[in-house]
């Protein structure tokens, strides 16, 4: 079966790299939309992960892996949430900026640029491939 990849936003000020790096796992919880939390349950066990700094920063930090897919979130919102466990897999060598995507037309259907306000998306494998470029340059 084929690998997915996926982009997943943090605030720096409510969960940084940094604190994943030293946690190792996390749930990754309170996302409060549909597209988002589709998303979420799309992701299988095994699949990769950006890890992205949103408002402060706004880059691209980070890889990890999702460590077990998606479940109920036990909330006392409305709504059916959910959430998946990511684990820590390695930080980039070289952070990739919001500025760098947005200057690169092989961007230009990426949700990271279209959507964005979405919190948990897909990646595609030409995306992917990019990306992972763009980090070691």
């Amino acid at each position: 079966m084929a690998k997915g990849y996926w982009l997943v936003k943090s605030e720096p000020s409510v969960y940084p790299w940094q604190r994943f790096v030293k946690d190792k796992r996390t749930v990754w919880d309170g996302i409060r939309s549909f597209e988002a939390r589709n998303n979420l349950r799309a992701m299988k066990k095994g699949d990769l992960v950006l890890f992205y700094h949103s408002n402060e920063g706004k880059e691209i930090v980070g890889l990890a892996t999702v460590s077990a897919e998606a479940t109920p979130e036990q909330t006392k919102d409305e709504g059916e949430w959910s959430v998946v466990e990511l684990s820590y897999k390695k930080a980039l060598a070289k952070a990739v900026t919001l500025a760098q995507i947005k200057a690169d037309a092989a961007f230009k259907d990426f949700a990271l640029v279209r959507i964005s306000r979405l919190s948990v998306m897909p990646v595609s494998d030409t995306e992917w491939a990019r990306i992972e470029k763009m980090a070691q340059a």
